[in-house]
């Protein structure tokens, strides 16, 4: 499967296209985009302060960035000595991206705006993740998603940010397939598939480094320095959140805590992948009599698979519990957050679980781990994916020197 792509599209005939906008990869304008997307709005003295620029500097910086359209002026803060101090806000509809998430069973698709609010989203459902019958989901969403936009708000729109996990060929046995129907994802061109019906660019990343970009930028990231991250989707995996920003590594496959090897309980090794995924869930309800479907569709509801459900939560805090001593071990770090593919109160009955095998472990030499639920929920990879195009031409990756 391919590595990121990150070509932008540009029209020099309309400077306020939002998509073409070569001068807002500038690095000050990144930083003060930034400071503002993770601080809300902020007057001009505020960002000088917190990025170094200087007042005149950010005031230019400012002006050109409303002039476009990307920032707007918000209500006047009075009450303090002096003129009323004017905070600048991202515009919502400064930007817009789409956001594709391809699973094991479902695909999903997300229009967002600059404020990371979901404007429109599509599901479907599928036995095998097929490229037609993925790419023809994002065709038709596609053209849903226009016909809710202005010709203004097309125009608007950066790319399309594709979540997917890398090498799917790979897990044909674990989707019950077989090796040659998941074969044609081996060397498979996304971009190219997907310009045979639109012109937009086209960023790829690892679904659960989507995922857990989606929890730094819109959820507890906000709050949390770095993190380890994990999302219990079909197939559970990681990520990584470094010095304030998603560490993707060298491959783009940084935090595949999913392959970790961890002690099964009935002793021999086994990757968390085989232990703390709803594919496991799904196949238990499936020996039960039961219909897993369910877990797939939205809104979800997981009522009457109590056995299989208690189960199941149990053996993935286990393992995940393990997990997190091992990344602990190699990172120290202070905090875990755990999201995933679950109603809520399936997340929060495994994270309370996961905390109460943590503390079991031995944390000798080891910082106490403190164990979080994450709070973007099931749409955190479409969610992450849409955000893939906004952070490739508007925002900085990193936070480390101005938070």
């Amino acid at each position: 499967m391919e590595k990121p792509v990150h070509e932008i599209a540009s029209d020099p005939r309309n400077p306020a296209s939002g998509v073409n906008q070569a001068r807002v990869r500038d690095h000050n304008e990144r930083l003060v985009l930034s400071l503002i997307q993770r601080h809300g709005g902020l007057p001009g003295s505020d960002i000088a302060r917190r990025s170094g620029l200087s007042p005149q500097t950010v005031s230019v910086i400012l002006r050109g960035l409303e002039r476009d359209g990307f920032v707007v002026k918000g209500e006047p803060q009075r009450g303090r000595v002096g003129k009323p101090s004017v905070p600048m806000t991202l515009a919502p509809d400064g930007v817009l991206s789409i956001g594709l998430k391809i699973g094991r069973r479902s695909a999903e698709l997300a229009l967002m705006d600059f404020l990371g609010q979901v404007r429109s989203a599509r599901q479907v459902t599928y036995v095998l993740p097929l490229p037609d019958t993925v790419f023809g989901f994002l065709r038709e969403g596609l053209t849903a998603f226009s016909a809710l936009l202005s010709a203004v708000q097309r125009r608007r729109i950066l790319g399309i940010g594709i979540a997917a996990p890398f090498e799917l060929w790979n897990w044909h046995d674990s989707l019950g397939a077989r090796q040659e129907d998941m074969a044609v994802w081996r060397d498979l061109s996304f971009a190219a598939k997907i310009a045979e019906f639109s012109d937009l660019p086209v960023h790829l990343e690892n679904d659960a480094t989507a995922a857990c970009r989606a929890e730094h930028v819109f959820g507890l990231g906000q709050t949390l320095g770095d993190f380890g991250y994990f999302f219990v989707g079909s197939f559970v995996g990681g990520g990584i959140v470094l010095n304030r920003s998603v560490y993707q590594g060298q491959g783009g496959n940084g935090g595949a805590f999913g392959s970790l090897p961890l002690t099964a309980p009935g002793g021999g090794r086994k990757q968390l992948i085989d232990m703390a995924s709803i594919y496991l869930l799904e196949a238990r309800l499936r020996d039960l009599g039961h219909d897993p479907d369910r877990l797939w569709h939205m809104p979800q509801d997981w009522s009457g698979f109590d056995a299989a459900l208690t189960e199941w939560i149990t053996d993935s805090a286990r393992a995940l519990a393990q997990a997190i001593v091992a990344v602990e071990a190699v990172i120290d770090f202070t905090d875990f957050v755990i999201d995933g593919a679950v109603p809520d109160d399936v997340r929060e009955r495994l994270v309370n679980q996961v905390r109460n095998f943590v503390a079991r472990e031995d944390l000798r030499g080891l910082t106490q781990p403190q164990v979080h639920s994450g709070t973007v929920g099931v749409n955190a990879r479409a969610i992450g994916a849409a955000a893939v195009p906004i952070y490739a031409q508007f925002l900085l990756n990193s936070h480390a020197a101005w938070v």
